[in-house]
């Protein structure tokens, strides 16, 4: 299918390829520069990984922050900072390119306000991920979305993907009052805790998903704000269902257009190239080739069309690939599903009555917080792959799991249940011993709320954004005791960020093998290495990213100072 916004003049077009937010930026700049833009999407709707996730934008100093009486921070600070959690492999990070992106970050999400793309809010009260690192800021850095309505698409209400992770139409403040795993399935909590929570419920959710909700929030709100401002541009042509297969180049090896396969067969465009496809996710072999996984190891919530695109088209005019490695990347522990694009994750694994175990039934990390999960198992797949969730029925009654409501049956195949520990770890392969021993240490630290192995629910962020704010002493921490006990085999799951990929550098410019840049073909968003801040990562970066390389990419292309 094809869908078309704007009349712009091929003959100083610039192609954009890929449109999720990083795209949709990056046209709405080079128009706001008098470029004309055409923009690329292989997919039947606009929004890519961005649609499908929480919407933060992390940005260190921003102008909404002080906006919203938030001080203290600086970009001094927030370089200190993406200097401490790049400690691990301090090689990756590439020093100009990181200051150059912290340096513009705020001048960037001013503009875009400036220019109507998108009216800023931060998210109340969400603390950086490391908020024991030098320069961590307790909230202000994170931005999403002053919510806006479906009609403000116009004839592109029905082309935005909605996210079926988040409860799109909520807003933060109300997500975490409620707690983000009672947002998105129906609860009804016990009548001595007070009755039916009245939140965002499945049967609410199922036909948000058929029709969409008609307020956006999270991922579908940032990305709507843009696409809003981006089809009312007339130099901006959005096509759908064209996907770039090939890269057109001169004999002096300048990237001067693409191929495109589309419903009519093939479509050639011309101009100046900015890849923005996002990542690897659904490419079986590059997964293999970055992350070191197979198949039945590995999984994605991003939508289907994350093949690898631009890495693809970037190797094919001899573009280089940065490749970090496979602790650093974005995944968190989940399991494969028949819902949306075929896997799960989200906070059933750090809820309270859960702890994650290798094939010995030990802990190996705090198992609440999925970047200690993934650095941990991956550092030694060895000894801690396969990897296990273990719960208990309080979890079960409480939360549920995945789209399967409290108390409801689990979907067929997908959870082992057993009337003792050591039988369910029989069923799972989890050494019986180390298991029992495991949960009876663990339950110990559930009475005080401490966990004295791995500091779990130490993390400000995971206790806001994960846990049950209900649930005392310790938000995500919680016994595993009450029979039937219950367990399933893990996988990673990626989230759309792939950290590694096309090597750019501090203006977006691609570059070759040997580090010259390749002209005529720049890169934005997750189809780039995440090189601005190495093997460190924080929620939020990677659209904070995306966002002010947009910027700086079209000020590139368009010549301005």
């Amino acid at each position: 299918m094809e869908m078309r916004s704007g009349n712009s003049d091929a003959a100083d077009s610039v192609v954009v390829v890929g449109g999720g937010l990083s795209g949709i930026a990056t046209a709405i700049a080079l128009a706001d520069r008098g470029r004309p833009v055409v923009l690329l999407e292989a997919g039947a709707k606009m929004g890519g990984g961005a649609a499908y996730s929480g919407g933060q934008v992390w940005v260190g100093a921003n102008h909404v922050a002080l906006r919203e009486g938030i001080e203290g921070d600086s970009k001094q600070r927030a370089e200190s900072y993406i200097r401490a959690i790049a400690h691990r492999f301090p090689e990756y990070l590439d020093e100009q390119a990181m200051r150059r992106w912290i340096d513009t970050a705020p001048d960037a999400m001013r503009y875009w306000e400036e220019t109507g793309a998108i009216r800023w809010a931060v998210i109340p009260g969400l603390a950086d991920y490391h908020n024991e690192a030098e320069g961590a800021m307790p909230a202000g850095r994170y931005l999403t979305n002053a919510p806006i309505t479906r009609d403000a698409l116009g004839a592109w209400r029905d082309k935005l993907l909605i996210s079926p992770y988040f409860p799109v139409g909520l807003t933060y403040a109300e997500l975490f009052e409620r707690g983000r795993r009672i947002s998105i399935v129906d609860e009804t909590a016990d009548e001595d805790e007070g009755g039916p929570i009245q939140g965002f419920g499945q049967s609410e959710r199922r036909a948000a998903l058929d029709g969409g909700p008609e307020v956006l929030t999270f991922g579908p709100g940032v990305v709507g704000s843009f696409l809003a401002r981006a089809i009312r541009d007339p130099r901006i042509t959005i096509l759908l269902g064209h996907r770039v297969t090939q890269l057109k180049s001169d004999a002096s090896g300048r990237v001067v257009g693409v191929v495109a396969t589309c419903e009519a067969g093939t479509a050639e465009f011309d101009g100046p190239v900015v890849l923005a496809t996002s990542t690897f996710d659904n490419d079986p072999d590059l997964v293999r080739e970055i992350v070191g996984l197979d198949p039945e190891q590995w999984g994605s919530v991003g939508p289907k069309t994350l093949r690898g695109d631009g890495i693809r088209l970037a190797r094919s005019v001899g573009g280089a690939v940065v490749k970090l490695p496979p602790s650093a990347q974005t995944m968190q522990p989940g399991w494969k599903s028949d819902y949306n694009e075929g896997f799960s994750y989200g906070p059933d694994t750090a809820m309270p009555h859960t702890m994650i175990v290798n094939r010995h039934g030990r802990r190996y990390c705090d198992d609440s917080y999925w970047v200690d999960i993934a650095q941990a198992t991956m550092d030694d797949t060895a000894e801690n792959l396969p990897f296990f969730l273990i719960f208990d029925e309080q979890h079960h009654r409480k939360y549920g799991l995945g789209m399967t409501p409290p108390g409801a049956d689990y979907p067929e195949g997908l959870v082992t249940s057993a009337p003792t520990l050591r039988e369910l770890a029989s069923k799972l392969g989890i050494d019986p011993d180390g298991l029992e021993a495991t949960a009876e240490r663990f339950n110990r630290f559930a009475e005080t709320g401490i966990d004295e192995d791995f500091s779990r629910g130490t993390r400000d962020f995971v206790r806001r954004f994960y846990g049950d704010p209900a649930h005392q002493p310790n938000p995500v921490l919680g016994s595993i005791a009450q029979a039937p006990f219950h367990g399933l085999r893990l996988r990673f799951v990626a989230a759309a960020v792939g950290n590694s990929g096309i090597h750019v550098d501090g203006e977006g410019r691609v570059l070759d093998e040997a580090g010259a840049v390749i002209p005529g073909l720049h890169g934005v968003g997750s189809c780039t290495a995440q090189t601005v801040t190495g093997t460190g990562y924080n929620s939020g970066i990677a659209l904070g990213r995306g966002l002010a390389m947009a910027y700086l990419v079209a000020r590139d292309i368009t010549g301005a100072n």
